[in-house]
């Protein structure tokens, strides 16, 4: 069979779930490539994976068997059975990416109103890991929540037998404890920790200081989500406390699964002020003025 393959979300960021089709077509002694209009024709099939709503989808008229899957398409999409235990993985679709890409659980505990994990992974479940990029030098762990895993201590070992550096992309401060916490620190970090405090009606002030306790602020980030049933000074409150602590903000504008709410100008203008460091440490929000003839002390003139 001939295969082609559509990012639909573009090559950002390499495609899990296109990865482990290509791996498993291959090893079944098909032809797989990246999609070509002018080829139309010839293909036996193609994926098309869209993880976004809100990215453009490709509408070429294909002549042949199209599959569409990811949560962009359909939150209950699922690979084929035979293909989602299967292990095997093509990072030769995405040469110029020096890293791996591994989950060690899927799921989570929560149910956040925000968030589309839980409907579409179900509850937290270790998973096992698929194969690492043999030109990989360090590991993307994709985990949504690494420590709720109840088979965590596992996924540590594994990693630390990797001898390879670890970028955690979901860390639930709220559960972490001085155990957890000890392991981490073990753990060859390749970036910053990723932690969140999205909901501001729960804070986590009195938490992040036990956290940091154990370990360095300068090794935390922590997203900060705005424009889902949040205020503006429940933004900056969230916010400064992260500045006060030593921890890194990164401000996340609420986009929901459905594409109907854009992000307003405010939440755009606070993400450019807290991402870019140099800006966050040189002013105040109240202080930024992110256009021309536009200084940010003004929107609390409009909201009044």
């Amino acid at each position: 069979m001939r295969i082609g393959l559509i990012d639909v979300d573009g090559h950002n960021f390499p495609n899990f779930a296109l990865m482990r089709l290509s791996a498993w077509h291959k090893a079944h002694g098909d032809n797989v490539e990246w999609a070509d209009a002018m080829f139309g024709s010839g293909y036996d099939r193609v994926y098309k994976s869209k993880i976004f709503t809100f990215s453009p989808d490709d509408n070429t008229p294909w002549s042949c068997e199209v599959i569409c899957g990811g949560t962009g398409y359909d939150v209950k999409s699922r690979l084929p059975q035979e293909i989602e235990q299967s292990t095997l993985m093509d990072y030769s679709i995405y040469p110029r990416y020096d890293f791996s890409i591994q989950f060690l659980s899927r799921g989570c505990i929560r149910h956040c109103p925000f968030c589309l994990v839980h409907d579409k992974e179900g509850d937290i479940h270790a998973v096992e890991p698929v194969q690492l990029n043999p030109n990989g030098k360090h590991i993307e762990v994709l985990d949504n929540n690494f420590f709720a895993n109840p088979e965590w201590k596992y996924a540590v070992d594994y990693l630390l037998k990797a001898k390879q550096k670890v970028n955690l992309h979901g860390v639930d401060v709220r559960i972490m404890d001085e155990e957890q916490a000890y392991w981490l620190n073990r753990l060859p970090l390749f970036k910053s920790i990723h932690i969140a405090w999205d909901l501001p009606q729960i804070d986590l002030t009195d938490k992040l200081r036990e956290v940091i306790r154990y370990i360095k602020p300068w090794k935390l980030m922590c997203y900060i989500l705005v424009g889902f049933n949040s205020t503006m000074e429940q933004d900056m409150y969230r916010i400064e406390r992260c500045r006060e602590l030593g921890i890194k903000p990164y401000v996340m504008p609420y986009r929901d699964f459905e594409n109907k709410t854009r992000p307003s100008q405010y939440a755009k203008d606070l993400a450019q002020y807290v991402n870019k460091p140099m800006i966050f440490k040189s002013c105040k929000f109240k202080e930024f003025s992110p256009r021309k003839g536009f200084v940010c002390s003004e929107y609390k003139k409009i909201n009044k």
